[in-house]
């Protein structure tokens, strides 16, 4: 799923293009796409797009009117630049805007169709997508750790849930929890004050940093390759490859459709923390630390 970076180069993208123009049309090529009727998508016709803004891991883009459009990608959706008169990028296309200077596709791949289009009218209705969560580049330390050990959940959870952090997910987690140096499995509450430093410093890091090596990819092009798993990264998607800081081979915990991954030595202090699909097939030979494996 896109996250904060990677929608935050989005919305910077979108500026230079449709800022200020009008949508000319919309085409729906999949009509299930929009979850909202009143107003109608046509409304959105003729207006001018007034402006673009991230909320959460949402898109925004608010026109003439007080209308807004609120696109959420989900797992599996993607934004594309096309120019004006080009075709649609196949059967995964959900839906395109139409603007003067070209065409932003909506596409999704799979056949889940998780991705949405929202059509709402004033800020009170925008505001209900809001799930509450704090963007941790404009908070203090002190307000970070009040909201973090406002209620007692692993890390994982606390910086992956929208009503605590904005826009942070699988993937900028496992690399936040690994440059802090704390298992994805502490429990926020029986953190020190050091650690919830450290944490607090590696999550605005990370998303800093990640977010100006994304723009800095993109550049004057459109991002087209958004993607959870990026060369760079330290161990989202390594399973198995060298820690680039100790060597050691990352871990990961697989549940439903997504797994963590971290370091046993930089993390969890050689421990290698219970996978519950492996530990049922190996039972008692399950290597316990890094030692065992």
């Amino acid at each position: 799923m896109p996250e904060l970076p990677d929608v935050d180069v989005y919305c910077a993208a979108l500026e230079s293009r449709i800022e200020g123009e009008p949508l000319s049309d919309v085409r729906l090529l999949n009509p299930f796409v929009l979850r909202t009727a009143v107003p109608p998508v046509i409304a959105l016709q003729g207006k001018r797009v007034q402006e673009i803004r991230r909320m959460g891991k949402r898109i925004v883009l608010g026109f003439e009117d007080d209308l807004y459009l609120v696109i959420h990608l989900m797992i599996a959706g993607r934004l594309h630049w096309l120019p004006a008169g080009a075709k649609s990028k196949g059967r995964n296309t959900l839906a395109i805007l139409e603007f003067p200077r070209g065409r932003l596709a909506l596409t999704e791949a799979g056949t889940k169709r998780r991705a949405s289009l929202h059509v709402v009218q004033g800020e009170a209705a925008l505001a209900s997508f809001d799930r509450g969560g704090l963007e941790v580049q404009r908070i203090d330390q002190p307000t970070f750790a009040a909201r973090l050990t406002a209620e007692n959940h692993t890390l994982k959870w606390a910086l992956t849930d929208p009503r605590t952090f904005s826009g942070i997910g699988n993937a900028y987690s496992d690399e936040i929890l690994h440059r802090a140096r704390l298992s994805p499995l502490a429990l926020t509450r029986k953190l020190s004050p050091d650690a919830i430093g450290r944490l607090y410093d590696a999550t605005r890091f990370v998303l800093d940093a990640w977010t100006a090596q994304l723009a800095d990819e993109a550049r004057d092009k459109f991002p087209e390759k958004v993607t959870a798993f990026r060369t760079g990264m330290a161990v989202h998607g390594r399973f198995g490859l060298p820690c680039p800081d100790c060597g050691a081979p990352v871990q990961r915990i697989v549940y439903a459709d997504n797994e963590c991954n971290y370091c046993a030595r930089c993390q969890t202090d050689g421990v290698i923390l219970a996978d519950r699909a492996l530990s049922r097939l190996l039972h008692q030979s399950f290597p316990r630390s890094l030692d065992d494996a």
